[in-house]
């Protein structure tokens, strides 16, 4: 609660305690402070007079909903659900994501992942993050190979050969435990 005062309440991402959701009254107005993307709090605030800049908080990065029904709820719970994005967004997550994206039949390196998950400098995270993989069958994680196109040690993927095998199904050719990245690489 802001203040101690009991009109604020906030709402925070269970995993990482970050507060995405401010809930007060003001005015006579139940007010909501959401976390927004630079680039996208203008837009908001230009469509709706009821959007406003966040009060009491960074005016760049939070806005304010007045709730006075001029706002379409779908855009309303838009405006939250993007909040919530922005604040449970991590590297893992960011990974994740990433190598959600690698085709089949192709590659990507440990450093491309790093790069393109916003940290060109955590390749080391990205072996961890796939280490840790909560979803094989959507995660392919078997579609990362080292900046030589190297697989990963046998007790990655289940044991010594899975990886290979998983590329091989999808059209990828592994000679010696290795990916030619000219051909294969995304």
């Amino acid at each position: 609660m802001r203040f101690h005062d009991q009109n604020w309440q906030l709402v925070r991402v269970k995993s990482n305690g970050k507060a995405f959701l401010w809930t007060y009254e003001r005015d006579g107005y139940i007010n909501l402070n959401v976390k927004i993307r630079p680039e996208d709090r203008d837009f908001w605030r230009s469509i709706y007079a009821s959007v406003i800049p966040g009060y009491h908080q960074n005016k760049e990065h939070w806005n304010t909903i007045i709730l006075d029904d001029s706002i379409p709820e779908d855009d309303i719970k838009r405006m939250i659900a993007e909040s919530y994005d922005l604040v449970s967004d991590s590297p893992t997550k960011r990974i994740y994501e990433v190598v959600k994206k690698i085709p089949k039949g192709k590659v990507a390196t440990y450093a491309q992942i790093a790069a393109l998950a916003g940290n060109p400098k955590m390749a080391r995270a990205v072996g961890n993050a796939l280490h840790k993989n909560p979803e094989p069958g959507i995660i392919p994680c078997h579609r990362v190979v080292d900046s030589k196109g190297h697989l990963a040690d046998e007790f990655a993927f289940g044991g010594a050969g899975v990886q290979a095998k998983l590329l091989e199904e999808e059209g990828v050719e592994v000679i010696d435990n290795i990916v030619d990245l000219k051909k294969y690489q995304m």
